[in-house]
C-alpha cells in the first residue's frame, strides 16, 4: 500500500501573526508526531506545483482570486476578516497548497499511489466563492472535488469534513451540484462559527438531497460522533456510490482543542479514519484524499494526524 504525503517546507512562511491559532507550528508538530512514529519512511512524498488559476477560478469568482493575490502584494495583514491573517506570500501559498491537493488526486487516479493526506496551510473549507473566511484562503477540497469531475471525468464524489466547524464554504460551492455529495460534522451552528450548516440544509435546485449536515451539541464526544457517524454517513455515502472520497480532516473536535467544545478522543479520530477507509474500498477501489483543515491543541492535532496517517498506509 503507497500513502503519499503532500507537504512543502514552503507552506511554513504563510505568517499569521503572533498568538494567531492557524500557525506555522500545526505543521511542524505534525512533521514531529509522524517522525517520532516511525511513519516518514513508509510515506512517498511527490513534488508538486502551484495549481494553475483557471482550476481555482472555476469555484471561486475570479475578482476574490485577484483580490487575495492584490491584498498579499501590497502587504495587508488580513483578507476580508482578521482571523484570515496573511503576509505577502500567503496567496501564493494558498496556490500552491492547492496544487499539492491536484497532485495527491492526480496520483491516486494514475495507480501511482494508493491513497495520500494533504499536510497543506492555510485550510480551506471556510473560504467562499468570493469572501475569505475563518483563515480559509482557496477551497482545496472544493476545487479538487471539481476537478475530479472535469477533468478525471467523474461522475460522483463525495465529501466527508469532520472538523469541528462547518464547512459553509465547500457547501456554498457545491450545494447546487448532484454530481458532489458533501458531508459535515459539527458543532451546533447556534454555538460555533461560522453559524451554519443546519439539519435543514441539504442542497438546492438539483443539489437537493445531495448535502447532509450532522450538527453536534457542545460536549458531545466519541459515542455520539459513532452513533452518527454509522446512522446517518454511511447510509448515505452507501446510497451515493462514490468514486473517490476526499476528507477534510479537521482535528480541532479534540477534546484538549479549546477553539470549540467537543471531547473527542484520538481514538476516534481512528475509527472515523477506518469507516472511511473502508467505504473508500467497498465503493472507489480505495481512492482516498484526506486534506488538512482545522485543529489547534498542538499535542492532540499531532496525535490525530499520525493515527489517521497510520490507518490510511494500513486499509
Amino acid at each position: 500500500m503507497t500513502t503519499a504525503l503532500i507537504y512543502d517546507d514552503r507552506f511554513l512562511e504563510h505568517k499569521t501573526g503572533r498568538g494567531h491559532p492557524e500557525r506555522p507550528d500545526r505543521l511542524r508538530a505534525i512533521m514531529e508526531g509522524l517522525n517520532v512514529a516511525g511513519l516518514m519512511s513508509k510515506l512517498r512524498q511527490p513534488d508538486f506545483n502551484p495549481a494553475d488559476l483557471e482550476l481555482i477560478r472555476r469555484v471561486h469568482e475570479p475578482s476574490y482570486v485577484e483580490h487575495c493575490f492584490d491584498e498579499c502584494r501590497r502587504r495587508a495583514e488580513f483578507i476580508d476578516t482578521p482571523d484570515s491573517a496573511v503576509c505577502p506570500e500567503s496567496a501564493n501559498i494558498a496556490q500552491l497548497a492547492v496544487g499539492g491537493v491536484i497532485e495527491a488526486v492526480d496520483l491516486v487516479m494514475a495507480g501511482k499511489i494508493n491513497n495520500a493526506f494533504c499536510a497543506v496551510r492555510p485550510p480551506g473549507h471556510h473560504a467562499e466563492a468570493a469572501e475569505s473566511m475563518g483563515f480559509c484562503l482557496f477551497g482545496n477540497i472544493a476545487i479538487a472535488a471539481d476537478y475530479l469531475i472535469q477533468h478525471h471525468g467523474l461522475d460522483r464524489v463525495a465529501i466527508v469534513d469532520f472538523d469541528v466547524h462547518h464547512s459553509n464554504g465547500t457547501q456554498h460551492m457545491l450545494e447546487y451540484r448532484s454530481d458532489i455529495l458533501v458531508v459535515s460534522m459539527h458543532q451546533e451552528p447556534l454555538t460555533l462559527f461560522p453559524h451554519t450548516g443546519y439539519i435543514n440544509e441539504t442542497g438546492k435546485g438539483e443539489g437537493k438531497g445531495f448535502t447532509l449536515n450532522c450538527p453536534f451539541a457542545p460536549g458531545c464526544g466519541d459515542s455520539e460522533y459513532m452513533e452518527v457517524f454509522d446512522s446517518l454517513i454511511v447510509p448515505k455515502i452507501n446510497e451515493f456510490k462514490p468514486q473517490f472520497l476526499l476528507v477534510s480532516a479537521g482535528f480541532d473536535a479534540a477534546v484538549e482543542d479549546q477553539l470549540a467544545d467537543m471531547n473527542l478522543t484520538t481514538a476516534c479520530f481512528e475509527w472515523m479514519s477506518r469507516r472511511l477507509v473502508d467505504l473508500a474500498k467497498q465503493h472507489c477501489q480505495g481512492k482516498i484524499v484526506s486534506v488538512l483543515e482545522g485543529g489547534y491543541a498542538l499535542d492532540a492535532l499531532s496525535r490525530g494526524v499520525v493515527a489517521h496517517v497510520n490507518t490510511l498506509l494500513n486499509p
